[in-house]
């Protein structure tokens, strides 16, 4: 006769992510997918696509779980660079003003809020093309992480481009994750974007990836782009040494003044088609619906969870956009059977906050100590 002991809470709360980490075989990713394969699995009858993804997501990952972020503009506008979609460059009259960098304690006084309600993984964006010349600012951001890490949360910044050096400091200061989205294809990148290169921003992806921080990346719909950017895009991720450890989807915001402030919105259908060939091919990696979700009716929404993405932006704000408050978003969740994950519980997550011989050991030594064999 098998019993479980009954005081599994006295457990360490990391020692028992370690068994999620664990638990999942590396060999499930795939680095070798080609835009062909990609193309086929997004071109397939919708329906057909949104089972297939429905099933790698539940095999791979826990389908009721839903990543709950919160994201804080922690410095506002005056960005040099041309990124024809973002109110916060220099280069465009638009309704965002420029703003000096946000002083430590207001940051950490809305990371308390966003714990309160529910979010697990705080982000902090600045609007800067890099960190030159920044060192005071630099600083300071550190000591935001180091904060808000304390509060137990996972942590997440994008502050433009980063040196390798930067990128150790950011992790040793606690950092979960860094945000450093591709935007689209490396084809159709330059009708966006002209101050920053696609190489540049793989470059910073490599150093965060190479410090031990989780890679963010994905990208936005409705930049004029084409389906075959989009599976451009998700192949450029697919075949990177790591697949992203989160991949936010973004549908445009169309801001006054910026060149695509007259784009139309991108499809519903390509929002969740994009957002299932995704999963498929990414089938650990936590998809963000990101940027664009305020403006979708419940129904929809609850298709993009069936079809794979298991992350939300929620609170007052994104960076410059409107964003889902935190109590519709609970109830929602709750309409839908879907719970919040809790901080480090992602198996990419816990691979990086412990080496991976210890994640077996403790996965292993706890499995032998929650089961006792009665002769």
């Amino acid at each position: 006769m098998l019993r479980l002991l009954a005081h599994q809470k006295s457990v360490p709360f990391r020692r028992y992510l370690a068994i999620h980490a664990a638990s999942i075989p590396s060999t499930v990713t795939r680095h070798d997918w080609t835009r062909q394969e990609i193309q086929e699995i997004f071109d397939a009858p919708l329906m057909d696509l949104v089972f297939r993804a429905a099933s790698v997501h539940r095999k791979y990952q826990d389908a009721n779980k839903i990543q709950l972020c919160t994201l804080m503009n922690i410095k506002t506008g005056g960005c040099t660079e041309d990124c024809s979609y973002c109110s916060q460059s220099s280069r465009y009259s638009t309704p965002t003003k420029a703003s000096r960098l946000l002083d430590i304690e207001p940051v950490i006084e809305a990371a308390r809020k966003a714990k309160e309600n529910g979010s697990t993984r705080f982000c902090m964006g600045a609007a800067w093309r890099d960190l030159a010349g920044r060192k005071r600012g630099f600083e300071r951001i550190l000591q935001m992480v180091r904060e808000v890490r304390g509060m137990g949360m996972e942590v997440c910044t994008t502050l433009g481009m980063l040196s390798p050096d930067q990128a150790r400091q950011l992790k040793e200061a606690g950092l979960t994750a860094y945000n450093h989205n591709l935007d689209t294809s490396r084809e159709f990148y330059p009708q966006v974007i002209t101050s920053r290169s696609y190489d540049e921003r793989l470059s910073t992806i490599d150093a965060v990836r190479d410090a031990g921080i989780s890679v963010c990346s994905g990208g936005i719909l409705g930049l004029g782009e084409k389906d075959e950017d989009r599976v451009g895009l998700i192949w450029e991720v697919s075949n990177m040494p790591e697949h992203p450890e989160s991949f936010p989807v973004n549908a445009l915001v169309p801001i006054a003044g910026t060149p695509l402030e007259k784009n139309e919105p991108v499809s519903y259908h390509t929002l969740v088609r994009t957002i299932a060939a995704a999963r498929v091919v990414l089938p650990t990696t936590i998809i963000r619906l990101a940027a664009g979700r305020n403006t979708m009716p419940e129904s929809e929404q609850a298709m993009c969870f069936m079809a794979g993405a298991n992350a939300i932006f929620t609170g007052e704000q994104m960076l410059t956009t409107p964003c889902s408050p935190w109590d519709e978003d609970k109830a929602m969740m709750d309409r839908w059977g879907l719970e919040g994950m809790r901080s480090f519980e992602q198996v990419n997550v816990a691979r990086k906050e412990q080496p991976a011989a210890t994640l077996f050991d403790e996965s292993r030594n706890k499995e032998r100590a929650s089961v006792v064999v009665d002769a």
